[in-house]
């Protein structure tokens, strides 16, 4: 099996060589974000025009025309608050809501820097000025291009600014770390050739350890290569040499042995 990651899926190593793995979102998620925010500042523009034309009808009633020089500061005044709306929504809620508007909250999706980090004032207000461009000729035309053509579908602004969508990740609380989830797949008896494997070298951290990966695999950004480090060092401590093993995948053979493991502690 190939260890590498899909293409829509960003992993980032820091130089601690901690690794963190990222969805990239697709165009439908960002459209549907982008609806939601949109849908938002219109009715904010709405309620801002009606707003406006009361406060006109009880203090400027008899100079209304479409000549006066109120109008024509009521459109103005308009006109600045629909720009602020537009450029300012978008700042303001990624710089409150650590890189979300309200739309990518409700989708599931922030906008992080490209090397994992969070995004930053400079970032976000770049970003959303290149959106003006990204906008045109009408409702995200340019940006929709430039995500078709870009493998991690970002568009100008994200390019200008050095940022990325991303698919949210669930938020990891004490009680989750303390709960260790079920471990069905070590369920059962292990095969011939892994149970004749000298695993009562092996000690009870030791197949901790690799029943903490298999519990956990699914959420790790470097699963393969943590797979083959585990792998190895069970195999070292066993006595075992790679090649008697080369059949297997590193994940199956690590539940195998912990199969074996615990099949023979009940004996």
């Amino acid at each position: 099996m190939s260890n590498g990651q899909p293409e829509d899926y960003l992993s980032i190593e820091t130089p601690e060589n901690v690794a963190f793995g990222y969805k990239v979102a697709g165009i439908g998620s960002r459209f549907l974000a982008a609806l939601v925010d949109t849908l938002i500042i219109f009715v904010l523009q709405i309620i801002v025009l009606l707003a406006l034309i009361l406060f006109a009808r009880l203090f400027f009633v008899d100079r209304l025309d479409t000549e006066s020089p109120v109008v024509a500061w009521l459109i103005a005044i308009f006109g600045l608050i629909s720009f602020a709306f537009l450029w300012g929504y978008y700042i303001l809620f990624e710089m409150l809501w650590n890189g979300q508007s309200p739309g990518k909250r409700w989708v599931g999706l922030r906008v992080i820097r490209t090397d994992g980090t969070p995004l930053t004032l400079t970032e976000s207000i770049i970003r959303n000025l290149v959106r003006l461009v990204d906008f045109l000729p009408a409702y995200y035309g340019v940006g929709v291009v430039t995500m078709f053509i870009n493998e991690q579908s970002r568009r100008l602004g994200d390019l200008a600014a050095g940022t990325l969508v991303v698919h949210d990740r669930a938020a990891i609380t004490l009680e989750s770390l303390t709960v260790k989830p079920p471990l069905s797949v070590v369920a059962g008896s292990a095969s011939a050739a892994v149970a004749g494997l000298p695993v009562e070298r092996l000690s009870g951290h030791e197949i901790e350890i690799a029943e903490d990966f298999l519990r956990r695999r699914y959420e790790l950004a470097n699963r393969s290569i943590l797979a083959r480090r585990i792998l190895q060092a069970l195999l070292d401590k066993m006595g075992v040499p790679a090649s008697q093993v080369s059949g297997w995948h590193e994940e199956s053979l690590l539940a195998e042995i912990v199969r074996a493991s615990r099949s023979r502690k009940t004996e």
